[in-house]
């Protein structure tokens, strides 16, 4: 069974990150059962593996917690989406490409719901949307904006962090940062994108699309 987590207010980052150290403990001893921890942040910075210190931009706008998980600098923040994945990787195939294209592939799907068409790009981490409205790159290329971050961490086969999805949080919050190394492009969210999405339409879409690509459906708390 897929427990599917659902937490009002805002949830700061290390208290989430103390109950994700013991939720992943409790799946490994067979206590716990997988699970999908959905939260929101108050406003926050994030540091993975590869972050590189010139890409804080602000680092007195808001805190900023360094992490274990894969990636660079992100921001967490009211009317984001944080959906924490705490599954057994090891019992799925040990791969953790294909584990990586199935989160990737779980927001794009997700997305559709409201009719956005998402895609991932090589090279480039999360999830984007082609913004034709807008001037192209100065390298000529579409204008494009992320749309959804992405970073997991695994210890013994068990994930855990997750996705990240751009509701209807500030935006300009994310100038304080190089969001995921990634200059060139901008962020956006589905409110941005003009969609009356609230953060229960996109829960209802994330928690609909979940079987689709991990062939089990979570069972809400």
């Amino acid at each position: 069974m897929i427990e599917w987590i659902t937490s009002s207010g805002l949830t700061g980052f290390r208290e989430a990150e103390a109950w994700m150290e013991a939720r992943v403990a409790a799946i490994l001893d067979g206590s716990a059962p997988e699970c999908i921890w959905l939260v929101e942040h108050p406003p926050l910075y994030t540091a993975g593996t590869s972050a590189k210190p010139n890409d804080l931009r602000e680092p007195e706008r808001f805190d900023v917690f360094p992490t274990k998980r894969g990636g660079q600098y992100t921001y967490h923040g009211p009317g984001q989406r944080v959906a924490y994945v705490l599954l057994d990787v090891g019992a799925r195939g040990r791969d953790v490409r294909q584990f990586v294209q199935q989160l990737e592939a779980w927001v794009i799907a997700s997305l559709a719901q409201f009719n956005i068409t998402a895609d991932i790009r090589e090279g480039r981490v999360g999830v984007w949307v082609t913004r034709p409205e807008k001037p192209p790159t100065i390298t000529g290329q579409p204008a494009e904006d992320k749309i959804a971050a992405i970073g997991i961490r695994l210890r013994k086969w068990v994930s855990f962090h997750g996705i990240s999805l751009n509701v209807e949080p500030d935006l300009s919050h994310f100038e304080g940062i190089v969001p995921c190394g990634i200059s060139e492009f901008g962020v956006t969210s589905l409110v941005d994108l003009g969609l009356p999405v609230t953060m229960e339409d996109a829960d209802t879409a994330l928690l609909q699309s979940f079987a689709g690509i991990f062939g089990e459906a979570p069972h809400p708390q």
